[in-house]
């Protein structure tokens, strides 16, 4: 199964289209800040009807953890929101599709990715 990153969920959101796949309680968050307040709760029961929502459970706040660490030893840190969404993905064991270049410096520590334009 894949995990979509808000890039791609937005596109399709535009352009009418579907994925099947899961989505981040941080990718359902992003979206949604982004809606319309008199349109936020039908699209938040819209996506939420359609895709998965993962949450944040102690697998993922502890991958969380470890790729930031890594990150930070490194000099290389990216935004938290896209390291929640990458350790979701990888506590989970899926695929993150993404327009987003910064997730290909997370690939050395077990992403798995779908890098699309």
């Amino acid at each position: 199964m894949k995990l979509l990153d808000k890039s791609i969920l937005i596109d399709y959101i535009r352009r009418g289209e579907y994925e099947e796949g899961a989505i981040s309680i941080i990718t359902l968050l992003e979206v949604l800040r982004g809606v319309r307040k008199e349109k936020r709760i039908k699209i938040k029961e819209l996506l939420e009807e359609i895709y998965e929502t993962l949450h944040i459970d102690n697998n993922v706040l502890l991958k969380y953890c470890e790729l930031y660490d890594a990150l930070k030893s490194r000099g290389l840190l990216i935004p938290d929101a896209d390291l929640i969404i990458a350790a979701t993905a990888i506590a989970n064991n899926l695929i993150l599709v993404t327009k987003d270049r910064d997730f290909l410096r997370l690939r050395d520590y077990g992403l798995k990715l779908e890098l699309r334009k």
